[in-house]
């Protein structure tokens, strides 16, 4: 992932952090503010390893950092 990669996924949820100010609640807002940053991390770590397979049971192997856990 490069970091205009990264950088446009953020940039597609800016409108929703920026619009959190409207909530009156400060659970409402931790709420959503929490949904945002998941579905912002999901995004990121699928950009990274790849899509999410089928079978979400079948394990996989893939190079992602794997060398640095010997």
């Amino acid at each position: 992932m490069t970091k205009t990669e990264y950088m446009a996924l953020a940039e597609a949820r800016f409108d929703a952090l920026n619009d959190l100010h409207k909530q009156t609640d400060s659970y409402q807002y931790e709420k959503k503010f929490d949904q945002i940053w998941t579905d912002l991390g999901r995004a990121v770590l699928e950009q990274t390893i790849g899509p999410v397979p089928n079978d979400k049971r079948k394990k996989t192997s893939f190079g992602v950092g794997t060398d640095s856990y010997k």
